[in-house]
């Protein structure tokens, strides 16, 4: 993969492209669009997703309006109630949600909303972006259903500023109005497959789809430029295992791609998996290099000697990655994530600053160099050295990581 393609590339797609959006559509015909260029035929793999269509939305303290985004599939309607802010989740704090719209750092994960349920809350607050940014930037963001279980309050988001002018105000009586058509629709993963000699498989991921004020570059269309670049690169040399390449769609949305396709998997399908190299955030001008091993741990020590053979720096352990290599993981199949982890003062994601500025196409290049020498050794072994099975360390992070078991703290 050339610098010179890197950058055309990070322009093509400088975009939104959230799941299920008709821009991601746009990006998925893309990658299909690159791949026929190599003389390879990727298709498009669609799966259903919840989505929604918020007609409006409002947020007033003390009869004041304050800016925001209404939750996706968080429900229609209005609910009113005495703002309160939790900062702290121990159980006194927690108690005092009941009756209150609740004002929460962070985002909402699963032990967080059902925390805010159990003790009856009636509405949320989330805020984002950054005191000391001078936008006024609102991400639109969503209750997800495997969060909500179907148990669904009214929400909204809003700035960091707002939020902060809130409690410096001693707000008091809050007020949540949303109106939103939700429905099911579709987001889609994109699909390679170069057959080798032997139908025993590496999988390699990589998502696609930006969350709604990004356009992606470093989140992760750097992936998603790798993994072309690693299929190019088997155009060109021999591979003993079969590949596969799955640009996964909706990951931004709790790793939607990644989860409809490990499940639609038979048994048989997925005991061909050998492995999966996952990408997610590489290139950046700034940062470290990582590998997430959820694998056993021989693998972490595999590829530190690798990257010492080939003069490449990174730092390896064994966990469990917030990225496509997780669903694979949970279902037996070991992985590694690769990225390259910037400073947030240097490029941050999630976000309108998440650009082809924060990118270096020759350090993008370096990185999938690397990938491609790491893939090769795979590809190319006579068996896959990486052992076919996750130690139970590692499966009881996959609890926690999915919800399964809250870990105690």
């Amino acid at each position: 993969m050339t610098v010179k393609k890197i950058r055309q590339i990070l322009k093509d797609t400088a975009y939104s492209r959230t799941g299920g959006s008709a821009e991601e559509l746009k990006c998925a015909e893309y990658l299909v669009s690159k791949c026929a260029e190599m003389g390879l035929e990727a298709k498009i793999w669609p799966f259903k997703v919840d989505m929604a269509d918020v007609k409006s939305a409002s947020f007033t303290v003390d009869g004041k309006n304050i800016a925001c985004r209404g939750y996706l599939c968080c429900g229609s309607g209005e609910a009113e109630a005495e703002l309160y802010y939790l900062r702290n989740t121990d159980p006194h704090s927690l108690s005092q949600c009941r009756g209150k719209i609740v004002m929460i750092d962070g985002y909402l994960g699963y032990w967080m909303y059902h925390d805010l349920l159990e003790n009856g809350a009636v509405g949320f607050v989330t805020y984002d972006g950054d005191a000391n940014y001078s936008d006024r930037d609102i991400d639109r963001r969503e209750l997800r259903s495997y969060v909500s279980e179907g148990n669904k309050i009214l929400g909204v988001n809003i700035n960091a500023k707002d939020a902060i002018a809130l409690i410096q105000s001693g707000a008091g009586r809050a007020k949540i109005s949303i109106e939103q058509e939700e429905y099911e629709g579709e987001s889609r993963d994109v699909v390679l497959d170069m057959p080798g000699d032997i139908p025993e498989t590496v999988v390699f991921t990589a998502h696609y789809d930006s969350t709604f004020l990004s356009q992606g570059a470093y989140d992760n269309m750097s992936g998603s430029i790798g993994l072309l670049g690693i299929a190019e690169y088997f155009t060109k040399h021999p591979h003993r295992h079969s590949l596969r390449f799955i640009w996964c769609g909706s990951e931004e949305r709790g790793l939607l791609g990644s989860k409809a396709y490990a499940a639609s998997l038979s048994e048989e399908e997925l005991k061909k998996l050998v492995l999966n190299i996952n990408l997610d955030m590489i290139g950046s001008i700034m940062g470290r290099f990582i590998a997430c091993c959820t694998s056993e741990d021989k693998l972490v020590h595999y590829i530190q000697y690798f990257a010492q053979e080939l003069g490449f720096g990174i730092a390896v352990n064994q966990d469990v990655y917030s990225s496509d290599s997780t669903p694979f993981a949970d279902k037996g199949v070991p992985a590694v994530s690769f990225a390259r982890l910037a400073p947030h003062n240097t490029a941050t994601i999630h976000n309108s600053y998440d650009t082809a500025k924060v990118m270096s196409a020759p350090q993008t290049a370096k990185d999938i160099d690397f990938i491609c020498a790491f893939a090769d050794r795979m590809a190319n072994a006579a068996k896959c050295p990486v052992g076919r099975e996750i130690p139970e360390n590692v499966k009881k992070k996959l609890d926690y990581y999915l919800c399964r078991e809250r870990e105690k703290k």
